[in-house]
């Protein structure tokens, strides 16, 4: 596996080889299998692909937070030096909510629907630390504030609020212990477009103004090309493409990125015919032979079908896994 794009300073998060996944009756679940990428300090991620290919789980391995039937199977997860994998649960507890957080999927179901917002947040400082009563009070109150939750919901239910000020609880819950790195998986599912917005502007704003990292993951390839610097094309359990997300939307190499670049439309520039991708994803109980996309791929060749292609570094802050660009560097 090559070392992705490695700047002068260490990076916050380095993910190597990492494999993980759920064991079944069956047999195991290849859901993340031998991923790698680097995150650096402030920078901003995006992890995109289809729903099942392992985005979430890797998430969740990284919080160290997977299902009983899940295990991180091989592969390490560097944090400012420190390889998570190896950790125990009481020393992952010091590391977890503090120094990296997360911001659920659906706020309603991850949210307590019998306690307050306020005494959600105080909760989660008293979990790690021990302020007074009034301090804790006071930087949840500020908390809210940042995430722009009038003073007068604090002490609110989640049902008395609406879907975007609910995912902007999560993020305040997020940020409660002013955490170097936040992943926030799927924020702005299920919320209209002008909600979608509003929360992605507010989580762009913090980060600039508090200075954490993000591994944003999400379906929507158009959000991510917007607003991440770096972004990792996911396909059944396997990142495809990574690189700068600049390069990534002006020069899309593998054919999967292609496709998901040609499903939305484009909001400037000439009008394209859109299209889709044919066919659906692998089992990851008995993934394909090769290329796990050459079933569903226009251009798969022979050798697709026979092995699997590593991601390799083709250009600056480049990198594919496609047959296609073996030794292409001059493309």
């Amino acid at each position: 596996m090559i070392e992705l794009y490695r700047s002068e300073m260490t990076p916050l998060l380095q993910c190597k080889d990492l494999v993980a996944g759920y064991r079944i009756k069956s047999g195991f679940v290849h859901a993340v299998d031998d991923v790698s990428f680097d995150l650096d300090r402030g920078g901003f991620l995006g992890i995109a692909g289809e729903s099942g290919c392992g985005k979430s789980t890797l998430a969740y391995a990284i919080m160290r937070l997977l299902k009983d039937n899940a295990t991180i199977e091989s592969g390490s997860l560097i944090f400012k030096g420190i390889d998570l994998v190896k950790l125990n649960e009481e020393q992952m507890k010091k590391i977890r909510w503090v120094d990296i957080s997360m911001a659920f999927q659906s706020a309603m179901n991850a949210l307590n629907p019998v306690l307050s917002v306020g005494e959600q947040l105080i909760d989660a400082i008293h979990a790690h630390r021990e302020p007074s009563q009034t301090d804790a009070r006071d930087r949840a109150i500020e908390v809210l504030k940042l995430v722009d939750i009038p003073r007068d919901r604090f002490d609110s239910y989640p049902h008395q609020l609406s879907g975007g000020m609910k995912q902007r609880v999560m993020i305040a819950m997020a940020l409660i212990l002013n955490p170097e790195l936040i992943i926030m998986d799927e924020p702005t599912t299920a919320l209209d477009v002008v909600v979608q917005r509003t929360i992605i502007e507010k989580i762009q704003e913090l980060r600039k103004t508090l200075g954490f990292s993000v591994i944003f993951i999400t379906h929507d390839l158009s959000l991510l090309v917007e607003i991440s610097d770096t972004l990792a094309i996911m396909y059944a359990g396997k990142i495809v493409e990574y690189g700068s997300s600049e390069s990534l939307f002006n020069r899309p190499l593998h054919p999967y990125t292609k496709g998901l670049m040609n499903s939305f439309p484009s909001l400037t520039g000439r009008i394209k015919r859109m299209g889709g991708i044919e066919g659906k994803p692998p089992d990851l109980l008995k993934p394909p032979d090769g290329c796990r996309f050459h079933p569903r791929c226009p251009q798969v060749m022979s050798i697709c079908r026979e092995s699997c292609p590593s991601l390799e570094e083709i250009a600056d802050r480049h990198s594919v896994a496609c047959f296609l660009h073996k030794g292409a560097e001059a493309l």
